[in-house]
């Protein structure tokens, strides 16, 4: 082994935890289910319709912090379509840390893009089946972000944002998830 590489190895198993933390009721653990790797069709990216172009993201998420969070990449295009000359607005290599927070009973969720300039601070719980994230922009625009039809090989995503009127959500983003890996 090189350097790098043990330090890159002793990174991840200071992050990385085997599971949920006892401290995190099972029934507030919105975010376990997303454990492991999935391919994702991209739908819809900042509210345009971006579907007929066949792009593919990659997601892959795990337990960190002792099982206090759930931590994850999401990656578009994927590893292996990206170039060197990519569309900064079509650009997604950032990671979303959701931290579980007993004093609300709710999870706290950072997203930082770096590739796109994009970052979102947002509360996650569940909604019935779904999970539903709410958060407000630095300009004041509320978003809504939505793990939908929920199983254990697939889900769907949603994003949206509220419009101007206070009354109609605008939507932004648009994911269909398959599982590739636990």
């Amino acid at each position: 082994m090189n350097a790098k590489s043990d330090k890159a190895d002793s990174v991840n198993a200071a992050l990385s935890a085997p599971g949920r933390a006892r401290e995190i009721p099972e029934s507030a653990d919105a975010y376990g289910w997303l454990v492991g790797s999935w391919e994702l069709d991209v739908l819809h990216y900042w509210a345009l319709d971006v579907s007929a172009q066949g792009i593919k993201c990659e997601v892959h998420a795990g337990w960190v912090l002792e099982g206090r969070a759930v931590q994850d990449v999401w990656i578009m295009p994927r590893r292996s379509d990206r170039t060197a000359r990519l569309d900064k607005k079509m650009n997604m290599y950032g990671t979303t840390l959701r931290v579980w927070d007993p004093t609300i009973q709710a999870w706290r969720i950072t997203w930082r893009n770096p590739a796109g300039d994009h970052h979102e601070e947002q509360i996650g719980r569940r909604s019935g089946k779904d999970v539903v994230q709410i958060g407000v922009r630095p300009d004041g625009t509320p978003t809504r972000w939505t793990f939908t039809e929920i199983t254990p090989g697939s889900f769907h995503w949603l994003g949206e944002s509220l419009g101007p009127d206070g009354k109609a959500w605008k939507l932004e983003g648009e994911f269909r998830g398959r599982r590739i890996r636990r």
